[in-house]
This record gives C-alpha cells, structure tokens and sequence, in this order.
C-alpha cells in the first residue's frame, strides 16, 4: 500500500515550560488546524504568566543537528522562526536558509511581552543583516517594527508605510503582517494590515475581544499563518485565515484559564473547534 507524503512545517524557536509560547505554542497552532509540525528548539526558557525569569540558548552546533534530523526525514515546506538567541545560532540560521528552497515566515522574537530583552546584544540589527534577505514573510508586532526600520509608529498608517519601505530594502521578501493592536488601544476595532512586495495591502479587520490571556498570541498568529501557507492557500487567504483563527482561539478562552495569576495566562489552542 502506497502512503501519501505531507509536508512539515518545521518550527524553530525557544521553548516555553508554560506551554503558551514558544515551540508549544508552535505545535499546538499547526496541529489544530491540520498541519504536521516539527520542532527545532533554540532556547531553554524559564518562564510562566509573571514573565521569563532564565533563558539558556543552546549550542548552535546541536540546534544544527535538529533541524537537518527532520530536514533529512520530512518533506519540510515551510520554515517557521521565533527566537534565535545568539549570534551563533543566528550564523546557523543563515548557512541553512541559503539553501532551503520553500517559504520562511519569521516571528521577530525580541522581547516578551512582559518586557525582557532576549538578546544581549540589536537582535533587531543581527537579524536584519543576517537573515531578512532569505525569509518570505515577517510578522513584526510594533516594537519590533520599530526596531527594523528605526522609526516611530503611532498609527497604522505610518506602520503600513515602514513595512513598504523595508519590503524594498529587501526585495526577495514577499509580504509583511503589520498588527493593528498595539496601534489602536482603547479601538473596539482592531485592523491588521497584510503588505506585500508589489504594494497590495489586504485588510484584516476584527471586534477587538476582551481576553487577558494573550500569552503565545505572537508566535501563535505567526504559526497559524505559516499552517495555512502549508495547506496551499494563497498568501493573503493564508493571512485572513490566521486571523480568522486568531479571534477564534482568543474567544474560545476569554473566560475561562489555567494561570493562578488570572492575569497574562496562556492561549486555550485546546479550546479551538
């Protein structure tokens, strides 16, 4: 009996005990809406709903490893990135994405939400130099689109016109998710922004619902976008459909949590239908 081949969507980022964020939330998002992941960790992390306390990157050498061990066993399609780390491990990164033929969708993973710096040196200026030139999609949230194109963003307009901008300065990238909520607090409506190389702008607009259990929202959205490039959609259906998934999944669980805090507790992925 002859099997069919899927394709992998080869997650590569840091891990999160938690389970809100990181690789967890990665494996969660794709599994839910159908798509079979893997996973390639970067860095150990301590962290829960209060924040990250500890961060230990591993060894580029091994986080090498893992990667070509599924690239060497998976049809992997799409790549998906989140947080790197280190100089060396972004070094990696580079050599492999030179040589990898599908779409990478790249989760700028700088900071956490609640405020701690994952690099000790401009992540932002690392990753721009070593690896914008090789990814297809980028979903900076505003601080980090901040950060790429050294400007400051208060409405989404001016959002919309830096992603351009950074479009052209690297022209193998195809499109760029600008995120609407960090952009109109206060808004019952949220709109985020889909750019791509040719100037097209899809809208994305949502009810803005009232969770405040966002742990993992950046790195789900991202993943959920890559899932639904892997199932073949177009690249903007992709994105209508992450942020379809998105309000779902943040509706799904606006009363109910697994954080003692009651506050910051992760995505429900669990929750989805």
């Amino acid at each position: 009996m002859q099997t069919t081949p899927l394709p992998t969507l080869l997650s590569i980022a840091g891990s999160d005990p938690s389970g809100g964020a990181g690789i967890q939330a990665d494996l969660k998002t794709a599994t839910s809406i159908g798509v079979y992941g893997a996973a390639a960790i970067t860095c150990l992390t301590v962290q829960n709903a209060g924040g990250v306390q500890m961060i230990q990157p591993l060894a580029a050498s091994f986080v090498k490893e893992q990667i070509m061990a599924v690239m060497t066993d998976h049809a992997v399609s799409h790549i998906k990135i989140g947080m790197t780390g280190t100089t060396e491990i972004i070094n990696i990164l580079e050599g492999l994405l030179d040589i990898f033929e599908g779409d990478v969708v790249l989760d700028p993973v700088l900071a956490a939400s609640t405020g701690e710096d994952f690099f000790k040196t401009d992540g932002a200026g690392l990753l721009k130099s070593r690896l914008l030139k090789h990814i297809s999609y980028l979903t900076p949230n505003r601080m980090e689109l901040e950060q790429f194109t050294g400007k400051p963003l208060t409405t989404l307009p001016e959002a919309v016109t830096c992603a351009a901008r950074l479009l052209s300065e690297f022209p193998a990238m195809k499109g760029i998710i600008v995120k609407g909520g960090h952009l109109q607090q206060g808004s019952k409506e949220i709109t985020d922004c889909f750019v791509e190389q040719d100037g097209t702008v899809t809208e994305s607009k949502r009810r803005r619902i009232n969770n405040v259990n966002l742990h993992g929202t950046g790195c789900t959205y991202a993943t959920a976008f890559s899932s639904y490039l892997c199932l073949d959609n177009s690249p903007a259906a992709a994105f209508l459909q992450a942020g379809s998934y998105m309000d779902n999944i943040i509706r799904a669980g606006a009363q109910k949590t697994v954080s003692k805090s009651r506050s910051n507790g992760p995505l429900l992925h669990c929750l989805y239908r």
